[in-house]
């Protein structure tokens, strides 16, 4: 991971503070953030053939896929002072819902089919997918946010 995409990403900025607070007992402490985010997100190809295409997800994935939608609010929030909630629904086969939510405003909405089997290639995909997300919450929140008073 180029220290140029790291920095000039907010997204990215914000997923690796929300990884390093909950490293409570310092286990990542001496790997970098590329590290970090490769051992969490990234999978290969064959990493992917290893796990069934029919499974049961388990709750550390699930934060672990909702994590990445709590940086894009947090940073929605940091930059608009607008508050986010993320709402997650995940069924114990993998199927379900993340959206982000400001006000009555839907800024995320992913669906999810196979969810025990959510992952990057590569880093940087992480980081295009959550600038996307991040760029898009903007883009919906500047076309329907209230006008002063209707808040």
């Amino acid at each position: 991971m180029s220290e140029i995409n790291k920095e000039n990403s907010p997204f990215t900025q914000e997923l690796i503070r929300q990884l390093r607070a909950i490293d409570q007992f310092g286990n990542w402490a001496k790997l970098s953030d590329e590290e970090v985010l490769t051992k969490i997100y990234v999978k290969t190809k064959e990493d992917l053939k290893k796990i069934p295409i029919i499974a049961d997800i388990d709750e550390m994935l699930i934060g672990q896929i909702k994590m990445i939608f709590k940086a894009v609010a947090l940073q929605f929030e940091r930059q608009t002072g607008v508050m986010c909630n993320v709402v997650m629904e995940m069924s114990h086969e993998g199927f379900g819902r993340c959206i982000v939510i400001a006000g009555r405003i839907v800024l995320v909405d992913k669906y999810f089919k196979d969810a025990h089997r959510f992952s990057f290639r590569t880093v940087e995909k992480l980081f295009e997918e959550g600038d996307k997300y991040l760029a898009s919450a903007f883009t919906t929140y500047d076309q329907y946010k209230p006008c002063k008073g209707e808040e």
